[in-house]
């Protein structure tokens, strides 16, 4: 397999104006920095701007920490308010997964880390069911066991412990892989932007529990899944990745469910693979994929 060439990845937000462009390429420019990818739009609703550009890492004289620091400048000059992150495609970007019993979207994302298609430091895969222990250590992956109590208090406790197992890490992503399980504000606030979910259904419609039942009683004739992040209003978050695939009325429940199954599959491992790669940024419940 050829070995990507390095590159680091420049994404901004703030207000729009005038000259935002000339800057950056004009800063870039000044040390050599030799653009492979650059993408640009602007939000006429709020008034924002957002890009994102790949650099060819070999063509800048100096290392990503210095580059940050130099850039640094750059971004205080467009304002206070501007959001900005330098990454480096050579960091490979630590991933941690929850679960429950189905695991469908797991082993997707198994066998794409597996095969090199999606080339991340998987780092552990936790569950509050005991039955995806086997196919994660068949891979080499470390598996937790944290069981839920149905109390209130077991359930604080359980989610404490995930947290510990999690933050150990310090996941660039914490991928929920049909984790049935309701994170509590505190998680959502303490993994903001990195925890991502799918859910079983074409949000905003058939939130919450059995979207294929839901689907079934309106006799849909497309069923989906979305990749979002996650926030603590259930299934609000900012949306990264969606899709469908076509059902019509001699499709049971089962049907249904069978085929939501494809497209919940390839919609995380896509909304994922923009997160790792920096493609995200958001902007209050929106967001922008380049």
């Amino acid at each position: 397999m050829t070995t990507p060439e390095r590159r680091f990845v420049l994404s901004l937000g703030c207000p729009d104006r005038t000259g935002i462009v000339a800057r950056i390429a004009g800063f870039l420019a000044d040390w050599g920095g030799w653009i492979v990818e650059a993408g640009y739009h602007t939000d006429p609703d709020t008034g924002w701007f957002f890009t994102r550009q790949e650099v060819r890492a070999d063509s800048v004289p100096f290392d990503l920490e210095e580059l940050r620091t130099r850039f640094a400048a750059v971004a205080a000059e467009l304002g206070d308010r501007t959001e900005w992150r330098v990454s480096d495609t050579a960091e490979r970007r630590r991933v941690v997964i929850l679960v429950s019993r189905e695991g469908h979207c797991l082993h997707d994302l198994l066998g794409r880390i597996g095969s090199g298609e999606l080339d991340v430091d998987l780092r552990a895969v936790i569950g509050n069911h005991p039955n995806l222990g086997p196919i994660t250590e068949a891979h080499g992956i470390p598996f937790h066991h944290v069981p839920f109590p149905k109390d209130s208090e077991g359930k604080a406790d359980a989610f404490a412990q995930v947290r510990e197992l999690v933050d150990a890490h310090e996941p660039d992503a914490v991928v929920l892989a049909r984790f049935m399980q309701v994170l509590p504000a505190e998680l959502c606030e303490a993994w903001s932007g990195r925890a991502l979910n799918i859910h079983h259904s074409f949000l905003p419609s058939f939130a919450g529990a059995r979207p294929y039942h839901q689907a079934y009683e309106r006799g849909v004739k497309l069923v989906g899944a979305t990749c979002h992040y996650v926030t603590a209003e259930l299934d609000a978050g900012p949306i990264v990745e969606q899709d469908v695939i076509r059902v019509d009325h001699t499709d049971s429940v089962a049907d249904m469910v069978r085929k939501g199954r494809d497209i919940e599959k390839l919609v995380l491992a896509r909304g994922l693979r923009s997160h790792l790669e920096g493609r995200v940024l958001m902007h209050g419940k929106r967001t922008v994929v380049f």
